[in-house]
This record gives structure tokens, C-alpha cells and sequence, in this order.
């Protein structure tokens, strides 16, 4: 029987050890979940505020379709992400009641061994009967082994005692928190019905609206296809002088001036390890905002046959919003194209950070700059009444992904 209750016990043991490994990874996974979900519950707030708070003055349909695309964006995975917390709640709560089924049947095996061991105490309880226990032992050294075991009999009935206490408050844990989960998945349905019936609403609204541009297709396809020329425009001439001052520096060094990268001087390679150094960690170039546009080619919302391409990021933030320099550097060029809207490049070594979309400058060329440090203002376009920064990185003539090297981005 003392056997079997050991292996119980091993048994249990393990059991009890895997449960928690997994349940300290569950619990990884489910603050991760939630710490996405209140990222895109903030930016559902911000792209509120900043794309849809001035709905009724904005004079372009296009826009309108294209914020509701990326609203509907995020929506979905708002969704999608607190489908999979209440998932893996649900799991959680399965596990809960496992384990408290476990802990249960044990508790039962401990009150029932306790509960054997104080009848055979309480048989023979009485101090005469213990006297007579270790006077009637053949010798001292039995007599010794004797105490000791009486000893041991006490500890071990005092221990089971604990035990019993410890498995009780660990049972009433586990209901409490089994309570806590279910509540906690009634709070996520409740909000996913919600956001459901949100996403149900704005995608009516799109379709209303992709049905009217549908009537005179040819003419919005016409304006998607111009505005790509005019960025694929200032895209080429970024890339132009850049790699102008590409040739510059390997003239300068006596190398090649077809080289494919810079010739740095020590403070300029200074300069771009810690660029490099800093990937993933750079600030926003604005304090406030939300990426609209993402770097890279995809299918315009309006028309699927025409492809939208970003060498950069769009960024959708407040009217007369500051920009930041995301890092030390050069102001290298300063642009100002036929529409007005002005283009700074900072160089930091080899790299290169292009703001384009802007308004008022406050730098000029050759100027050093700081990071964080107010560069000029976005510019707010008068047919759309949007606020958008256009943010890049280029290295040695070669663009990057933005949201690679921002925090956050």
C-alpha cells in the first residue's frame, strides 16, 4: 500500500510539473495576446482621430475608401487576435478544471491517510502505553530506535497536517482563478461582438462607397496611377543623388566611382554603427501617428489591377505635426518639387533618412541635427484634408523597411 501511495505521489508530481510549464507558457502567449490587442485597440483611437474625426470635410472618395480599407485592416485583426485569447482562455479554463479535479482526488487520498493515522494514534495515545513501548525493547539500542520512530510518527502527522492545509488553499486558488478566466473570456466575447458589429458597419460603408467609384472607374484609376508617377518621380531623384553622393565619397577616397557603397571617413563609420546599432530602437519622426501605408508593393483598394508601391512608410498624423529626425546626422538635401511638397534627407553615414510631404522646413543644408530634433512641419493636403508624412531609410542607395528600424513603427 506505502508502495503504491509513493508512485501516486511521483505520478502526481510530474504531472503537476508539466502542468506548470505549460501553463507558464500559456500565460507568455496570453500577455502577449492582450499586449497586441490594446496596441490595435490604439490605433483604432488614433485612426479615429486622425482619419476619420474631419470625415465630412474631406473632398476625396479615394481617401475615404482607402482609410476605410485600412480601418477594416485592423479590425480584423483586432478580431482575429482576441478570438485567439479567448481560445486559448477556454483551454486555460480546461486546464483549471483538470487540475482542480487532480488536486481534489489527492486532498481526498491525504484527508483519508491523515484520518487513519490519528485512529491508530488515538488507539494507543495514552503516555503509558509509549512507556511500556520503550521499556519492554530488548536493549538500549532498540529502545533508541524506538524513540526516534515516535518521534518520526509525530513530524510525519504534523506534515500531513500542512499538507492538507496547503492542498486546501491551493484548490480554493485554482476556483478562484477558474472564476477570474471565465469572466475575463465573457469581457472578450462581449468586446469582439462589438467590434464585429463595427467591422459589419464600415464594410456596408466601403462597399457603398467602391459601388459609386465603380460607375466612373477609368477616371479614379486614372488619379491612383498619376499619383504613383508623381512619387515614383521624387523616389527616382532621391535615389539619383544619393548614389551622386555615393561617387562623391569613392572619388574622395581615389576608389571607383561605380562602387555600390560608400568610402566613409572614421567619423562618418562612427556615425553608421551606431546608426546600424540602433536598428529597431529609433523614434517615431513624429510624437504622434499611425502607418497608413506600409513599405512595399500591394494592390490599390480601389483598383486590384493597379499596384501601389512604397519605398517607405505613410504616416497619418496631426495637422501642423512637428518632424523628428529619428537620428543623428547631416542634412544632406533639401528638395522642393513643382507641388510644393518639400523633401529632407539626413545622411548618417551610409544610410540615409528621406521625410517628404512637408510644409514648412526648419534646417538647411549641411546643418548637423540631433535626434529627436524638430526638422520642420507635415503638410496637410487641401483636397484630402490629410495630414501624411512619407518616412524612409535608404542604405548605400538601397531602401529598407522602416518598420525594421523604428520602434513600434
Amino acid at each position: 500500500m506505502k508502495r503504491n501511495t509513493n508512485t501516486y505521489k511521483f505520478l502526481f508530481f510530474a504531472l503537476a510539473l508539466f502542468i506548470v510549464i505549460g501553463a507558464n507558457s500559456q500565460n507568455k502567449k496570453q500577455l502577449e495576446l492582450e499586449e497586441k490587442r490594446q496596441e490595435l485597440k490604439s490605433e483604432i483611437k488614433q485612426l479615429n482621430n486622425l482619419l476619420f474625426k474631419g470625415k465630412k470635410e474631406q473632398k476625396s472618395v479615394l481617401t475615404n475608401v482607402e482609410n476605410l480599407d485600412y480601418k477594416v485592416s485592423v479590425l480584423r485583426n483586432l478580431i482575429s487576435i482576441t478570438n485567439q485569447q479567448a481560445n486559448l482562455l477556454t483551454r486555460e479554463i480546461n486546464d483549471n478544471q483538470k487540475k482542480i479535479s487532480q488536486n481534489r482526488d489527492k486532498l481526498k487520498l491525504l484527508k483519508e491517510e491523515y484520518a487513519a493515522m490519528i485512529v491508530k494514534s488515538y488507539k494507543s495515545k495514552s503516555e503509558q502505553s509509549k512507556v511500556m513501548f520503550l521499556l519492554s525493547s530488548a536493549d538500549f539500542q532498540q529502545a533508541y530506535k524506538r524513540l526516534q520512530y515516535i518521534k518520526q510518527y509525530a513530524d510525519y502527522q504534523k506534515k500531513q497536517g500542512e499538507e492538507i492545509k496547503q492542498q486546501t488553499q491551493k484548490l480554493q486558488e485554482l476556483n478562484t482563478n477558474l472564476s477570474m478566466q471565465k469572466q475575463d473570456k465573457q469581457k472578450l466575447i462581449a468586446e469582439n461582438k462589438i467590434s464585429k458589429n463595427e467591422l459589419e458597419n464600415e464594410l456596408k460603408l466601403q462597399e457603398t462607397l467602391v459601388s459609386n467609384l465603380r460607375k466612373e472607374l477609368n477616371k479614379y484609376s486614372s488619379q491612383i496611377k498619376n499619383k504613383q508617377k508623381e512619387v515614383d518621380k521624387i523616389d527616382k531623384e532621391i535615389e539619383k543623388i544619393i548614389r551622386a553622393a555615393m561617387a562623391s565619397s569613392n572619388k574622395k577616397a581615389g576608389k571607383s566611382s561605380t562602387s555600390k557603397t560608400f568610402s566613409l571617413t572614421p567619423e562618418q563609420k562612427t556615425l553608421a554603427a551606431n546608426f546600424t546599432s540602433n536598428k529597431g530602437k529609433l523614434p517615431w519622426p513624429v510624437k504622434e501617428g499611425i502607418v497608413k501605408v506600409r513599405y512595399g508593393t500591394k494592390p490599390s483598394p480601389i483598383d486590384r489591377t493597379i499596384k501601389i508601391k512604397s519605398n517607405g512608410v505613410r504616416i497619418a498624423t496631426n495637422k501642423s505635426e512637428k518632424v523628428r529626425a529619428v537620428f543623428e546626422g547631416t542634412v544632406h538635401t533639401i528638395m522642393i518639387p513643382k507641388n510644393g511638397n518639400m523633401v529632407i534627407m539626413i545622411q548618417h553615414g551610409n544610410y540615409f533618412t528621406v521625410y517628404k510631404n512637408l510644409s514648412k522646413i526648419y534646417v538647411k543644408k549641411g546643418d548637423r541635427v540631433s535626434t529627436k530634433q524638430d526638422i520642420g512641419e507635415v503638410l496637410t493636403s487641401k483636397a484630402t484634408n490629410e495630414t501624411i508624412l512619407s518616412f524612409a531609410v535608404w542604405k548605400d542607395g538601397k531602401t529598407q523597411d522602416p518598420s525594421s528600424w523604428v520602434y513600434k513603427l
